[in-house]
């Protein structure tokens, strides 16, 4: 942990704090004052302007969670509440995701139009919620039980609040003016007995005329879900579970160095090391099946407190300050590293103790069963504002104002155990004798190795403390090394706002808005000097640090034109413009104009067009190369699995025959493998910012005949320009091999004797362009019968148009995402609640549509002859996965006690989606945003 930016933090921290406790008194004693002469404002701020009014209504489309939303779902985090409307798109982290170790794992991001969370922005209280290195924002700091209402502005935004808002924006609104205490107890858990969860949450407040404190502190809880305990994740392919174990297995097996031959595998029950004590691999028997160590859900822990204040230092001049501290512990298991001498250069020395074949060098694999890897993430985040606000009255019309701070601070430290630290891996494999005293030790007579300690690979798991088996706890701690990493980002802003009304037009008041802000952006991640040497099988990485600072400048009018006349008795342009002004890349200016017209009471018509930009992350700019092994690397030219095999642009590079090696060299057995190699990824110090046009039309109906009825439709454009396109091994194989674009080619290199691809470097760069289209309907209607009041949301989007292109190149076709992998063309979400007295139920339903993915199988392949634009005329095979429609129901009951009392139960009927071999947002064959089984639930709260 950064301690001495902490030191500040802290400080910064305790102030809010200290202001709330000095603020109770006196605000106690204010009940009971006279009231006071301020000047009560009725005109709201609504997230998308900075001019305050009294419509909720606004030329763009708000979707409102109310807190009486939120309570009457069995989601208790604010994550799993976004994630679960219509225009979210697949989580980019989800839980199903053990092999994502980086600095945001175990935080939950949320991504709306399926355009990635960094393309939208979240704000707490109208502010910007701090950011990773990388640029992602997490929304689970946030503690449920402050929340009063959560808007999100369906639309682009850069022009009111800057970068990121090109997707949309998240505003969450804390409670205030809280009197009284609430405690909250949720405990729930699959019908599977697994993946428990438990929060306990309270909120307590006082408020006065003058000013008001609220707390707010929350426990939450989550255990883990094991991949073999559910039946999409126990084998790689469900259903075909003969290719889901690997070659490189927790027994071992070798062959001399040089041979073709096959794999020996050692006999079990002893030490194995004469030839004799071996036989030919088989599987699965001498193999691993990876799921059995993994986890499908990781386990997560977080602490949470959030304090609020306010008072009234004058009847026009209020201070407002708020805190905010989360605690976030998360654990992911993956199975123990499978490795290979030939990746690490690590033969099996002739004069090796435990040489099978005594005089002759040989290669050898070992999974280290024994030490699963293991990845801790502890991360802390501090979070100020600090502000003094108003209103004045000028020439008979009132101004409001705001000038104020935020800081935001958050420590990472990551915690790797379970890889091999490849030079005690040499060391130990390498030569060694028995001595004297009958131990074995490395290295030669005479020339012993001091502090290594020889390694029997061909021990393998479950033969106890054997000596030099991975089960002796001297091997264990000479092979393994604990590796540390940490990293810290810094926001720091300053911001002053004023807004009001200009003067008096015909059909009302100009409105006006201008405003200015600093930031500084700052942070970075120090991985192990173990990582960044190369020397563990946890793979190279460089150190990422960086800064950026910027100033900008904001105006916003609000223009009525018509009002109260026929067909127009409301129509009022709105103008919107922001500067910025970054120390990276330069300036941008980004524009917006609507408008909104009703031409009758019940009818409104709105539309906006809307320029954004998203700017380039610490990570994008100065973010340190890594090495992985891709998985669900699939070679075009492979003759079993290619899609191009035998192409004459194949021919041009392998030979006839070619086949694609996995991990343990051999050839893959199925398609999607892990490479046998790792590939190289980076930053780009050159990066330019993306940009982006919005576009919306839509209307609001709500008729006078049918109290209770709103109906809305929105059409939406979306078009980013320039972007940042983070490549992929998959996508620069398949640019070369099946769109035929020859420049990509240039990025990866082939074994000239293997054929394989043997060094592949890919990372961001400006290129291309993702646009996408479609609708959304929100229709709400509620009325009161003999039977209880009855309450009916049903928010659906139709995405009609989803493509994306990753080069400029003229002749490349689009990629078209939508209805494939995890961008579904429609989801949709309703909920119909009824209450009557002290008792209430509601039923909500999640539907989502059906998606393609490649065939993977033959007996699984839909469309086989399947030709699109973006095939370029190839035939790439389809399956048809089927729609999902998820249940969740809950009840509920108002105790006399000034309790409520609920339970309930999410996907109720137990409904699983089908298997994507794709693996969208999982590790696994099944989409990472599906529920894994039916969760049941119960909640408690208690009233003060």
């Amino acid at each position: 942990m950064n301690y001495r930016n902490l030191r500040p933090a802290l400080r910064l921290g305790m102030l809010p704090a200290a202001v709330a406790v000095a603020l109770v008194p006196a605000i106690a004693g204010a009940q009971e004052a006279p009231a006071s002469q301020a000047t009560t404002l009725d005109r709201i701020e609504v997230t998308g302007s900075r001019i305050r009014q009294v419509d909720v209504e606004t030329a763009q489309p708000v979707l409102m969670i109310s807190r009486a939303d939120i309570e009457n779902q069995g989601f208790n985090s604010v994550a799993d509440i976004l994630q679960n409307i219509s225009a979210a798109g697949s989580p980019s982290f989800s839980r199903a995701s053990p092999l994502t170790a980086n600095v945001e794992a175990g935080g939950s991001y949320i991504d709306l139009r399926n355009l990635g969370p960094q393309r939208t922005l979240v704000l707490v209280n109208g502010k910007r919620l701090g950011i990773s290195a990388d640029g992602f924002q997490d929304v689970s700091t946030i503690p449920s039980a402050v929340v009063e209402r959560i808007e999100v502005l369906k639309d682009g935004a850069s022009s009111i609040y800057g970068s990121d808002a090109m997707a949309g924006v998240i505003n969450i609104i804390t409670r205030k003016d809280f009197d009284g205490a609430e405690v909250n107890a949720y405990y729930g858990q699959f019908s599977q007995g697994d993946g428990t969860v438990q929060n306990y949450d309270f909120v307590t407040g006082f408020s006065g005329d003058r000013g008001s404190v609220t707390i707010g502190a929350e426990q939450h809880k989550e255990d883990a879900v094991w991949a073999k305990n559910r039946w999409f994740s126990e084998d790689s392919y469900p259903g075909y579970p003969q290719y889901s174990n690997t070659v490189v297995g927790q027994w071992g097996n070798w062959r001399p160095v040089g041979s073709t031959g096959p794999w020996q595998a050692p006999n079990r029950g002893g030490t194995a090391i004469g030839a004799d004590q071996f036989h030919d691999q088989q599987d699965p028997g001498d193999t691993s099946r990876a799921s059995d160590q993994m986890h499908l859900r990781t386990p997560m822990e977080r602490r949470s407190l959030f304090a609020s204040a306010n008072w009234e230092i004058t009847d026009n001049v209020r201070f407002t300050s708020d805190l905010a501290y989360n605690q976030r512990d998360s654990f992911r298991q993956i199975a123990g590293y499978p490795t290979q001498s030939t990746a690490i250069n690590a033969p099996m020395s002739p004069d090796s103790a435990f040489n099978p074949l005594p005089g002759t060098a040989v290669n050898w694999r070992r999974r280290g069963w024994e030490q699963p890897r293991t990845t801790a993430s502890d991360s802390t985040t501090w979070r100020f504002t600090a502000a003094l606000e108003g209103s004045f009255q000028l020439a008979d019309r009132y101004f409001d104002w705001d000038v104020g701070t935020l800081y935001n601070e958050t420590n990472v430290a990551i915690t790797n155990n379970g890889n091999f630290f490849i030079p005690s891996v040499r060391n130990a494999v390498g030569p060694s004798f028995t001595n004297a005293q009958g131990q074995v030790v490395c290295g030669t007579p005479g020339n012993e190795i001091a502090g290594c300690v020889p390694w029997n690979p061909f021990a393998g798991f479950g033969t106890g403390a054997v000596a030099n088996s991975l089960d002796d706890p001297r091997v264990v701690d000479y092979l393994f090394k604990e590796e540390h990493g940490t990293g810290t980002t810094e926001t720091t802003s300053y911001f002053a706002n004023l807004a009001g009304s200009l003067f008096t037009l015909p059909a009302g008041d100009l409105g006006f808005a201008i405003g200015y802000e600093t930031r500084k952006e700052s942070g970075g991640y120090a991985p192990d000097a173990i990582a960044q040497s190369g020397d563990s099988t946890n793979l190279a990485s460089g150190n990422t640090y960086g800064q950026y600072s910027l100033d900008e400048f904001y105006g916003e009018l609000s223009i009525p034109l018509l009002a109260d006349v026929a067909f127009a008795k409301e129509l009022t342009l709105s103008v919107a413009s922001r500067y910025s002004d970054y120390d990276t890349f330069g300036d941008t200016t980004n524009n917006k104009f609507g408008f909104k017209w009703r031409p009758i009471d019940d009818l409104l018509v709105r539309g906006t067009w809307s320029e954004g930009f998203r700017a380039p992350t610490i990570g994008n700019l100065y973010g340190g190369g890594s090495q992985t092994f891709t998985t669900g690397f699939r070679d075009p030219c492979d003759t079993v699995y290619g899609n191009a095999a035998g192409s004459a642009r194949c021919l041009q590079d392998v030979a006839a025959g070619y086949r694609q090696l996995q991990q343990g060299f051999v050839p893959t057995t199925a398609p999607g493998q892990q490479t046998p190699v790792p590939f190289t990824s980076g930053s780009n110090i050159n990066l330019q910012p993306e940009t982006s046009e919005s576009k919306t039309v839509g209307f609001v109906y709500s008729p006078g005949y049918v109290q209770g009825l709103s109906i809305g439709l929105d059409w939406w454009n979306i078009r980013i320009e320039n972007t940042m396109v983070s490549d992929s091994p998959n996508a620069i194989l398949s640019d070369c091999y099946i769109a035929g674009i020859e420049s990509r080619c240039n990025n990866f290199t082939r074994d000239p004797v293997l054929g394989i691809v043997n060094d592949l470097t890919y990372g961001l760069r400006n290129a291309g362009y993702a646009e996408t289209e479609g609708f959304d309907l929100a229709v709400g209607y509620r009325f009161d019968t003999d039977y209880g009041r009855f309450a009916l949301n049903w928010d659906t989007t139709y995405v009609s148009k989803y493509v994306t292109k990753s080069t400029d190149d003229a002749d490349t076709p689009e990629a078209v995402g939508n209805g494939f992998s995890g961008q579904f063309r429609v989801r949709s979400n309703a909920n119909l609640n009824w209450s009557k007295g002290d008792f209430a139920a509601n039923w909500g339903v999640r539907y989502s549509s059906g998606v393609k993915e490649e065939c993977y199988f033959d007996e699984r392949c839909t469309y086989p002859d399947y030709q699109a634009p973006d095939t370029r005329g190839n035939v790439v095979p389809m399956n048809r996965i089927g729609a999902n429609t998820f249940h969740d129901v809950q009840l509920s009951w108002k105790a006399p006690w000034n309790a409520k009392i609920a339970v309930g139960a999410n996907n109720v009927f137990a409904h699983y989606g089908a298997a994507e071999f794709d693996q969208p947002s999982s590790n696994y064959s099944y989409y990472g945003g599906n529920d894994i089984g039916r969760f049941v639930y119960m909640k408690y709260q208690q009233n003060f």
